[in-house]
């Protein structure tokens, strides 16, 4: 039985490229970046190279690209680092939207109970916020606005550049998790006024474990962010710890490969995706897509099907040897609906009977054949059941 695996926002394969570039500095060259001696150099070269790499991703300076754990650490340090840094300067307010990721809706509540003041902007039922409300809601005491680039469960695309030009303009900082638009999107910031932009390597086709907080340098001020990591002052400070060298460069060579290939994935796999919504319409009454056409990533599909447990279809998909999934992977075992269906409008039914179709490099027309033949009959047995 053919494996087929439709859960690329949950986490992509190591690219076969990005897994040679690694496998020296898991062997020989296992020097220390901030050893002085000729190992050390080398591991140096490395580590610079890798953060050119995924600096020209995003259009930033070497100097803006700060090495994390991941995605949710990046979150983290910036909206806490941020937080904690402007309450210092009397600034206790913080946005963000209803939508985020938990490890960014997580971090909130957690400033919270520290005192801090956040605001939720709600979304309406194609997942967009609204851009006055966000306008009428900073004021003087906004330290952060924190807004997602790419929903990870429906692929709804925010109008960043629009959102960034709105808190530039009333004085706060802007954070973007855009863990799931890199390597999809085109990302220039030249062109997008955000302070902070998180992004992580496992879902671009590089290895887990590594990612990158993107922070802007102005001269004219000092650190927006208060330092969250102490130690050995790896990162020029911003982050001590020595440096995973293997999956930092191997998360530079994901970007670098992203950034040559995206038009070429968008062109090949957005008509894989745009034929599976296609044939489940015509196929499978009573499902409901959740999103906005006009603005979402291009390897996204999020579909409730009525009288359907999203849970018992995974299962079923999963025996049939195809992966999707009910939400966000960070959620995978809670019984509460998917918190970004339910701030959409959904219903906790069709929150719960909602899965997430995530398409990838690996996709072929043949998975999708292989799907849409067997997706009916299984929406079918259930709704029997």
């Amino acid at each position: 039985m053919k494996k087929i695996y439709l859960d690329n926002n949950a986490t992509t394969p190591l690219d076969p490229r990005v897994y040679e570039a690694m496998l020296p500095h898991l062997k020989e060259n296992f020097g220390n970046p901030s050893s002085i001696h000729t190992f050390g150099r080398s591991a140096k070269a490395a580590l610079d190279k890798a953060r050119e790499q995924v600096a020209g991703l995003v259009s930033a300076r070497l100097k803006e690209i700060v090495f994390t754990s991941g995605g949710s650490e990046s979150n983290n340090y910036a909206i806490k680092g941020a937080a904690l840094n402007q309450r210092d300067r009397g600034k206790t307010h913080l946005i963000t939207t209803r939508v985020e990721h938990e490890s960014a809706l997580y971090t909130f509540r957690y400033l919270e109970s520290e005192g801090l003041r956040v605001t939720y902007l709600g979304v309406d039922d194609r997942g967009m916020i609204d851009l006055d409300e966000l306008r009428d809601s900073i004021t003087d005491e906004t330290a952060l606005v924190s807004c997602m680039y790419a929903n990870n469960e429906t692929g709804v695309v925010m109008p960043v550049g629009e959102i960034a030009e709105i808190v530039k303009e009333k004085g706060a900082l802007f954070h973007t998790d855009a863990v799931q638009a890199a390597g999809k999107l085109d990302i220039d910031l030249n062109e997008i006024k955000a302070d902070l932009l998180s992004i992580s390597a496992h879902k671009i086709y590089g290895p887990k474990g590594t990612g990158a907080l993107f922070i802007r340098s102005d001269p004219a001020q000092e650190s927006i962010l208060r330092i969250l990591i102490h130690g050995g002052g790896q990162e020029r400070g911003k982050r001590s710890g020595t440096e995973n060298l293997p999956g930092i460069v191997g998360f530079g060579e994901a970007c670098e490969i992203a950034q040559k290939e995206v038009a070429r994935d968008r062109e090949r796999i957005k008509p894989l995706r745009d034929a599976l919504r296609e044939r489940i319409t015509n196929e499978i009454p009573g499902v409901r897509y959740h999103g906005d056409p006009d603005n979402m990533l291009w390897n996204t599909l999020n579909a409730s099907f009525s009288g359907v447990k999203g849970e018992s279809l995974a299962m079923n998909l999963d025996i049939e040897g195809i992966a999707v999934s009910t939400g966000a992977a960070c959620s995978e075992g809670k019984v509460d609906p998917s918190h970004v269906l339910r701030a959409m409008g959904a219903s906790k039914e069709e929150a719960a009977s909602s899965v997430r179709f995530s398409l990838g490099r690996i996709t072929e027309k043949e998975d999708i054949d292989i799907v849409t033949k067997k997706l009916p009959g299984i929406v079918s047995r259930i709704r029997s059941v």
